[in-house]
């Protein structure tokens, strides 16, 4: 069985994932792969806020919600208040009784296990 599935070509974009455990970076690098773009990684709230002040050129952030140091609301509300308008989206396996809390403080969320088309469907609203 062929897929005719069409990867987004986003070559020129750079993204941040911050995401605290290897396996599920490994898993978002993986589903990004074919589409060229370029991955930046923060393994804590700390590293997000930081990664996002010195590179300009990052166009959107996977936000993980539960990370050591800083979690990724609090980080969220750092990176937008030195950077209003930077494209947040949540990434957590919580149930959907924190979609408030996510929907108040993210432009979108994804919930793991992560799926491509749900992913790629996501960014394409702000990478294409």
């Amino acid at each position: 069985m062929t897929s005719d599935f069409q990867y987004p070509d986003w070559s020129e974009h750079t993204i941040l994932i911050a995401e605290d455990i290897d396996s599920n970076f490994a898993v978002l690098s993986a589903l990004l792969q074919k589409t060229n773009i370029r991955i930046l990684r923060a393994h804590n709230g700390e590293e997000a806020v930081e990664t996002s002040l010195l590179n300009p050129s990052v166009r959107l952030i996977l936000m993980d919600i539960s990370m050591p140091c800083c979690d990724g609301i609090e980080a969220s509300r750092q990176i937008r208040q030195q950077l209003p308008g930077k494209i947040v989206i949540a990434q957590t396996a919580h149930d959907l009784s924190s979609l408030e809390i996510i929907n108040e403080k993210f432009d979108g969320f994804l919930l793991k296990p992560i799926r491509r088309k749900e992913l790629l469907e996501t960014l394409s609203k702000y990478l294409s």
